[in-house]
């Protein structure tokens, strides 16, 4: 003889482990999300560092410049062209440039030599960091 499901007593043992498997799911489907997002954080993360490969620039990045520093490193080795407060001279005004630029564009700038008659000029990560933060007051 077939049993018939539609007739049968549901037991309350049954009802109560149906129950109680509900929030197992929901906290796995939680890890299971929580997982994923840790995952792609961290492709992004790498993403991010593979597109700027260069220590130097990621030495720059990683520091906390100081502006006083920066000015005193503008002064001595960028104002014949750019002006002492950075309005422009023979090179253009550099008012505004962080507006314009990347810290990336700007390393990139400072240290590349590709815009003569802009000398290429090496600062320590620590001198770029500084300059930067000057440059970005400006």
């Amino acid at each position: 003889m077939t049993p018939n499901l539609l007739n049968e007593p549901i037991l309350e043992s049954q009802v109560t482990s149906a129950a109680s498997d509900a929030p197992d799911r929901s906290r796995q489907a939680l890890w299971l999300l929580l997982g994923s997002a840790v995952v792609m954080l961290v492709a992004i993360a790498a993403l991010l560092l593979l597109r700027h490969p260069d220590p130097y620039v990621r030495s720059v990045l990683a520091l906390e410049g100081n502006p006083s520093q920066g000015q005193v490193i503008f002064q001595m080795n960028c104002a014949t062209c750019h002006g002492l407060t950075g309005d422009g001279v023979v090179g253009p005004s550099l008012h505004h440039v962080s507006a314009r630029k990347s810290r990336i564009k700007l390393i990139e700038q400072v240290i590349s030599g590709k815009t003569p008659p802009m000398p290429q000029f090496q600062p320590n990560a620590q001198e770029m960091a500084d300059l930067l933060e000057y440059l970005e007051s400006l």
